[in-house]
């Protein structure tokens, strides 16, 4: 994430604006979803059926943080909570919005993903829970949200259609 969008606005440690959410809450959640997308490609080396039904949760999971954000994510409701009474008080929040995205686009990639185990391609179903990985990990271990620095682009392409002829 990169430090522009990022504020260190808070009060009795809850951030200020309800469009932002505390940065050690998605970072738990790409912790949690990098285990997960792991034991999809350890489960993919042995059994087909069991990665498939294990991405259709995880796509689930990345289908409820695109639709109702950070706050009602599985994940971001466990950090809530049993971590965030622990680690103390928020002194750094992060937009909803990105966050909603860069789920959107792990949605996208499990459910490609699931549809190459569902088809029987567990190349395709490892390569794009792969791609998934790869995205929550950077997330996770360097706070590199790919999803969240794509955002402003889509953002500006959306708010500036081109012209029709």
């Amino acid at each position: 994430m990169s430090t522009n969008s990022r504020n260190t606005a808070v009060e009795n440690g809850i951030p200020a604006n309800p469009a932002r959410v505390d940065v050690r809450g998605p970072r738990f959640a790409a912790w949690v979803t990098t285990g997960v997308l792991v034991l999809i490609l350890l489960a993919a080396a042995v059994s087909t059926p069991v990665a498939a039904v294990l991405i259709a949760a995880q796509a689930v999971v990345f289908a409820i943080g695109a639709a109702y954000g950070p706050r009602r994510h599985p994940y971001g409701r466990i950090f809530a909570a049993f971590v965030a009474p622990r680690v103390g008080p928020t002194r750094e929040t992060e937009p909803v919005a990105p966050l909603r995205f860069a789920q959107l686009l792990g949605l996208v990639f499990s459910a490609v993903s699931l549809l190459g185990f569902l088809v029987g391609s567990t190349v395709v179903g490892a390569v794009f829970a792969g791609f998934a990985l790869f995205a929550a990990f950077l997330n996770a271990a360097f706070g590199i949200c790919l999803g969240c620095q794509i955002y402003p682009l889509v953002a500006r392409l959306r708010r500036n259609p081109s012209p029709a002829n």
